[in-house]
């Protein structure tokens, strides 16, 4: 038995150390293939793939030190390869501080930290002064200064920013090459330098777009980007390659189509741009007319519109949507939403009252906005304290809708309720009607709340958020106490005031509505609606 153990023993070991061996024979001669590759590369250009894999073989580990090591002594061989070995060693330093910072190895981040930032900060900039505004390598090095001054938050970080946008701009100009361009907006869009990556990217998109691509390899890349939720690029991109397809408007306008729909909020999945989709949509009639549109597109284009809180011009739409096809199945829920930017969104009951009158006239089959119709109309009549017309509007929302709509029917009941009892609407929704209503109670142009949901548009039964976003001057350093006045068409929640977002799940289709009243310790700050759909 001991016989057989030992021999186990034997064999176990054998084969780690023959495993061990292997993989380090193995490392060794990719070691060797890369060296030779760099010391005998006759070009700069030559330099940046073996380089990268280099620093690809040591980052895997996390063998940072070994990593710098290797590159003084590769760098002792051959001088000309000083600015790569420069900026790869300030590379692993940087890279290794943020592993240190990321897995707390605080004894060797406190003890070497200075040391590694000041190895850094000397070999980029030794990078820089050894390229000029044409390599690639200048502007990684200038990237990687900016990067480290910017974590740090100290007083060059502005500086080196300048620095990097003017050497991005000056590269652009002598280097065919977009790639690191791009790089570096990546990197400064993920550090929310907005601005600038912005400004990189435009210059990104205008190189490729006049670099000779082919323009259905540019609307591949194009459309490559937009599924990364890269919007920016990907709205450059194909701007670019609309422009190169506008003389055919038999080929542009499928294409703008396909892409409106796409940006625009009428999909649930992806990634939105509703402004740019209407961009689209304006290109679309420039070149096609009125006549393009159809019932859909023009339904998509108020949707959009609508979700985009771009209200007037939603209701302009749904108000031709109407017109054009009466028959159609967004008929009712064109008419109704253009009564509730009537009266919520542009302060006019008299016509928000015509347009629910249309629904709730109708000798059609009862539809979700033909029941909503009616309850607004009869919330009009109880805050104008008109209860018998307003009795006569929910007795006729539950005659029409049976039990087929069971949360309108609960919100006609709690009103009838309060009509038959002699009491005040409930406190939340009289208030937001007393704003909503009241002679000049428009909002105004630009709101100081907003009321968003996740998803704009949701499943009967699924759960959403709704949040709320509010737009205030700020008073010093105290945190303003606000309250939130929830009402409307609120499903399944009943938020508190102290709650500015909540979720909640609706059990029947329609167009929801939801209002929100904040209070501030001055006194009312604004309101606004929400408008849902559950399909």
């Amino acid at each position: 038995m001991n016989l057989k153990f030992l021999i186990l023993i034997c064999n176990f070991t054998f084969c780690t150390l023959n495993f061990a061996f292997t993989c380090f024979a193995q490392d060794n001669d990719q070691l060797v293939s890369l060296s030779k590759r760099i010391i005998e590369a006759d070009s700069s250009a030559g330099l940046y793939a073996p380089f990268e894999e280099l620093k690809e073989f040591y980052f895997r580990d996390n063998r940072y030190n070994d990593f710098v090591n290797f590159l003084k002594s590769l760098g002792a061989k051959k001088k000309a390869l000083a600015p790569f070995t420069q900026y790869y060693i300030a590379l692993s330093r940087y890279t290794q501080l943020r592993y240190l910072e990321e897995k707390q190895g605080w004894d060797e981040y406190f003890a070497q930290g200075n040391a590694y930032r000041g190895e850094l900060t000397a070999q980029a900039i030794a990078a820089v002064e050894l390229t000029t505004s044409a390599d690639a390598l200048n502007l990684y090095a200038r990237l990687l200064l900016w990067q480290l001054h910017h974590d740090q938050q100290d007083n060059f970080a502005d500086e080196s920013l300048l620095a990097l946008m003017r050497a991005a701009e000056e590269y652009a100009k002598v280097n065919p090459d977009a790639a690191p361009i791009k790089a570096v907006a990546d990197k400064l869009s993920s550090c929310a330098a907005r601005e600038n990556s912005s400004r990189l990217y435009k210059l990104y998109s205008e190189k490729l777009v006049s670099s000779g691509i082919k323009g259905e390899l540019l609307n591949a890349i194009a459309a490559d980007f937009f599924r990364e939720g890269n919007l920016e690029l990907a709205e450059n991109l194909y701007d670019g390659y609309l422009a190169r397809i506008a003389g055919d408007k038999d080929k542009a306008i499928p294409v703008l189509i396909d892409l409106a729909r796409s940006f625009s909020y009428y999909i649930d999945e992806g990634p939105k741009d509703p402004f740019y989709a209407e961009k689209l949509f304006k290109k679309i009639e420039a070149l096609g007319g009125k006549q393009v549109f159809d019932q859909e597109l023009i339904y998509l284009r108020a949707f959009n519109l609508e979700k985009s809180k771009e209200y007037k011009q939603a209701r302009e739409l749904y108000g031709e949507l109407a017109r054009a096809y009466p028959d159609s199945a967004h008929y009712p829920e064109a008419i109704f939403k253009s009564g509730l930017i009537s009266v919520y969104i542009l302060g006019d009951i008299k016509e928000a009252r015509a347009y629910f009158a249309r629904l709730a006239g109708s000798e059609k089959e009862i539809t979700p906005q033909a029941v909503a119709a009616l309850y607004q109309l009869g919330l009009f009549s109880q805050w104008e304290n008109d209860r018998a017309q307003a009795r006569k509007y929910f007795n006729l929302l539950l005659e029409k809708a049976k039990e087929g709509y069971p949360e309108t029917i609960a919100l006609t009941r709690q009103r009838l309720q309060e009509i038959e009892g002699g009491v005040p609407l409930e406190y939340n929704l009289r208030v937001f009607l007393d704003l909503a209503l009241a002679p000049g109670g428009a909002p105004a142009k630009e709101h100081k709340i907003d009321i968003s949901a996740s998803p704009f548009r949701a499943v009967k039964g699924a759960r959403l958020e709704i949040g709320s976003n509010v737009y205030s001057a700020q008073t010093g350093c105290m945190q303003v106490e606000l309250e939130y006045l929830w009402s409307g068409d609120l499903g399944s929640a009943t938020p508190s005031p102290g709650q500015s977002s909540f979720y909640t799940s609706y059990n029947e289709n329609g167009t929801k509505v939801i209002g929100l009243v904040v209070v501030s310790p001055a006194g009312f700050l604004d309101r606004n609606i929400g408008i849902i759909d559950i399909r």
